[in-house]
């Protein structure tokens, strides 16, 4: 190498600042200090299968997050030190710490490795940005990262975490309106998670541009991140969220069908498309207003012109069976005498630049000064301000414009924020400005309401599940943007997010028929249900489309309303492990390569029962790939092996959808919205299997928040085929029951002529069961009504509270 190279090399090397060597190490129980070269870092235990690493080429700062909620659990764990390297050992996960330099590898107990830094690279500096470098492994595969467009694989390509504004996206546009910095690294038949704790612009490469390794970057701040190492998907996804937190039980109206465009007005209006729905017997909860509910986009206030008395419009929607969920965006105008404006100066509670002047953006009602939602002060001033909103019979709040979004999306970065006491610049405070105004809504209309409130949001951070639900923005009525969407809710599922949605039938444009159609089979199986479309296009409601996209969007619907028992459950398993609704297929069935080829990467399962194939508009055949097991075809039950692809032939009246073997699936009979009792029979649907199952039933009110005092009804139900039994454990709770009978139904189990429960004989009966029609239903007597559909075996008993133990 010349002189001249040399010194370029050399020059070049030095505008990269290394960790370095470690200088001194101190122990002391789970927790190791080191001074390095440049800087500190700080390795932590923070659970058996959860090590904490934090470098900062200066000193360590204050130990403050938005995001991670958990402490360090303690836990028995070895830490010893060398010459050459520190060696930190749970029952779970081993780290070794390299000296010189710094570096860190984990490893499985019996010493396989999982990830480890790449050696000659490591952790560096550019200027303020912080970057750790990873090998990548052989094969391996990266998913995950929230709300990310793009494969379910993410190798090969980078992203960028930085709250983004873009109406009518692109596709593959990156990044959009969220940022989750948490993803999933598999290979060699191990899986581990890495989850980046810092709020500034962060980037994620997986091996775009090089071979080399897969990298994590932040513009500022320290090298913060969490590695988590389980053997399944789903256990690393429950240990992401025992640190972030998971969801809250959201009101059960708001798992209903949600009807909504840009925008529903005057009064007259809404009462109409409230009224249709009831008629047309379309099953539905919710009517949301856009931005045209307010005078002059003005927030909290009501336009007096078409919104006459407000009030009394929603109690006529109450009466009607419908919540009303209302926009907020975070600007408040400018302008001297309104109420807000006015109380948000006195109050102080508006972000400055850093001379002490308030921020001025241009949005929606004109120039606007924005709330510090990262100070406790902003926040309560927030909640104070709901009122106005819940006063008027409002139950539903819907954050946007969040991101901050502001015409001309460049907010100054010398603007400053609160940051709780930790002072900081828009740099810092931008990713989680959404996460803390999702917080003010979720804690201010749960405090004054004194009832569970449904909180939507546009933007947030990790952590998010903790407050709100999200959709996923301004999508397009393109078919691409359909199974876009159906990725980025399987990301977000991945990410810890289990309530999650898009504007069915797409936002911009106008949907042909057969998308339509398609989109709003799948809204049935999608945590959030809600249609939505823009102003000045073709009106989105189902009847907008014919008759036959009326019947099929109503069976559909339908089926949703039946399956809500199930949908509910699965909500409450989400609040209890993380996991989500909608789920990836790499959750369960991680090493299957087949699952991440383009062609199938858009299939994903209904709770753990139900796999479900979206479909692009004027297909006649599409290739379905069946994982592992055995798969009944929800419409008649027609059998299907795992591990196999095949050619299915369409039809525009149904969307492909299974039923895993050994499936329990609870359902109800058809109500036209929550506020409506079912009947007191509910049906336990059991799928004949080869794999034991277990299904965790819940029920409480839907609405309060007294199943915190145990005011709810549990109970396990675990089917067995080596012993053919059904055993419904006893159950849990103060609350009883609303279904005084069950009725079980039986798929699959042809030739079997009856049941003991309890010691007690059962006839069984020969039935049909049509799963799409909206009058499908049978009673006590085991009456069924349609002559298609799955032929199954069905009796009716009582609902005992105590264990019921069915032998078959």
């Amino acid at each position: 190498m010349s002189a001249c190279a040399m010194s370029i090399c050399s020059f070049a090397q030095n505008t990269v600042m290394r960790a370095g060597k470690i200088k001194s190490a101190s122990i002391k129980a789970q927790e190791v200090k080191i001074t390095l070269e440049n800087g500190e870092a700080n390795v932590t235990v923070y659970s058996p299968s959860i090590i904490r690493v934090r470098l900062n080429n200066q000193q360590l700062a204050d130990d403050f997050s938005y995001a991670v909620i958990a402490k360090p659990v303690e836990t028995k764990s070895t830490i010893t030190q060398n010459s050459n390297e520190i060696v930190i050992s749970t029952d779970s996960l081993k780290a070794v710490i390299g000296k010189n330099p710094f570096s860190v590898a984990f490893y499985t107990p019996a010493g396989e490795l999982i990830n480890e830094d790449e050696k000659g690279l490591t952790s560096s500096w550019i200027g303020t940005e912080v970057t750790d470098y990873k090998k990548m492994q052989e094969g391996e595969r990266f998913v995950g990262l929230g709300e990310k467009t793009g494969n379910l694989d993410r190798r090969g390509f980078g992203y960028t975490n930085w709250n983004s504004d873009f109406f009518g996206y692109a596709a593959n546009q990156d990044p959009l309106y969220a940022s989750i910095p948490f993803y999933i690294g598999i290979h060699h038949g191990l899986n581990y998670g890495i989850f980046l704790d810092n709020t500034y612009e962060t980037d994620f490469n997986f091996g775009a541009s090089n071979d080399r390794f897969s990298s994590f970057s932040a513009k500022g701040g320290e090298l913060n991140y969490y590695f988590i190492y389980n053997k399944k998907v789903a256990d690393i996804i429950s240990s992401y969220t025992s640190l972030t937190g998971r969801m809250q039980l959201p009101p059960l109206w708001s798992l209903g069908y949600q009807q909504n465009r840009y925008s529903y007005y005057p009064d007259t209006e809404v009462l109409r498309i409230a009224q249709t729905l009831r008629e047309k017997k379309i099953p539905a909860d919710g009517i949301t207003l856009d931005i045209h509910y307010m005078e002059n986009y003005k927030l909290f206030t009501w336009n007096k012109e078409r919104f006459a008395d407000p009030k009394a419009m929603n109690e006529k929607l109450q009466s009607m069976g419908f919540k009303t969920t209302v926009i907020v965006d975070p600007g408040i105008k400018v302008e001297k005498g309104y109420e807000a404006y006015e109380s948000g100066l006195k109050n102080d509670v508006f972000i400055k630049y850093s001379d002490g002047q308030n921020y001025t953006g241009q949005v929606w009602p004109g120039w606007c000064h924005f709330p510090d939602f990262t100070s406790e002060k902003g926040r309560n001033w927030w909640k104070g301000e709901l009122k106005y909103l819940t006063n008027t019979g409002v139950s539903g709040i819907w954050n946007d414009m969040n991101e901050i979004s502001t015409w001309g999306q460049k907010m100054p970065n010398n603007v400053l924020f609160n940051y709780d006491s930790h002072p900081t610049t828009h740099l810092q405070a931008h990713n989680v400005y959404a996460l803390q105004m999702a917080r003010s809504s979720y804690e201010g209309a749960r405090a004054i309401l004194n009832k569970r409130p449904f909180i939507l949001t546009r933007a947030g951070f990790a952590g998010l599940q903790r407050y709100t639900a999200i959709w996923t923005g301004d999508n397009r009525a393109e078919d691409d943007h359909m199974l876009a969407g159906v990725r980025l809710l399987n990301s977000l599922g991945l990410s810890g997010v289990p309530f999650t949605g898009m504007d069915i039938g797409g936002f911009t444009g106008n949907p042909s028929v057969g998308l339509y159609t398609r989109w709003m089979q799948l809204g049935a199986f999608i945590p959030y249900f809600r249609n939505h479309t823009q102003l000045n296009t073709k009106s989105s409601e189902p009847w907008a489309f014919g008759e036959e996209v009326l019947e099929i969007s109503r069976n559909y619907i339908s089926l949703r309303y039946k399956l809500l028992p199930y949908l509910y459950s699965t909500f409450y398993e989400a609040s209890q492990d993380g996991l989500p609704v909608v789920r990836s297929l790499a959750i369960d069935y991680t090493h299957d390569s087949k699952i991440y080829e383009p062609v199938f990467q858009n299939q994903f399962t209904f709770g753990k029962s139900f796999l479900v194939a979206p479909v692009e508009s004027g297909k006649d055949f599409m290739k379905i790939y069946f994982p592992k097991g055995k798969w009944y075809n929800l419409y008649n039950d027609a059998e299907e092996s795992g591990g196999k692809e095949k050619i299915e032939e369409l039809t525009i009246q149904k969307l492909p959808v299974y039923v895993k073997e050994s499936s329990i699936i609870p359902m109800q009979s058809l109500i036209q919205s929550t506020v409506e009792k079912p009947t007191d029979t509910l049906s336990i649907h059991v799928y004949k299997g080869s794999v034991p199952n277990t299904f965790v039933y819940y029920e409480d009110d839907g609405t309060t928040y007294d199943y915190e005092a145990g005011s709810f009804y549990k109970r396990s139900m675990t089917y067995d085929p080596a012993t053919n039994t059904i055993v419904m454990n006893k159950a849990e709770g103060k609350a009883a029951s609303s279904f005084k009978n069950i009725a079980l139904i039986l798929h699959g189990f042809d030739g079997l002529g009856n049941i003991k429960v309890n010691g007690t004989n059962y006839s069984l009966q020969d039935g049909s069961i049509s799963f799409l029609s909206a009058i499908s239903k049978f009673d006590p007597q085991g009456t069924f009504s349609n002559a298609d559909g799955c032929k199954v075996k069905m009796t009716v008993f009582r609902n005992e509270s105590g264990e019921m133990k069915i032998v078959m």
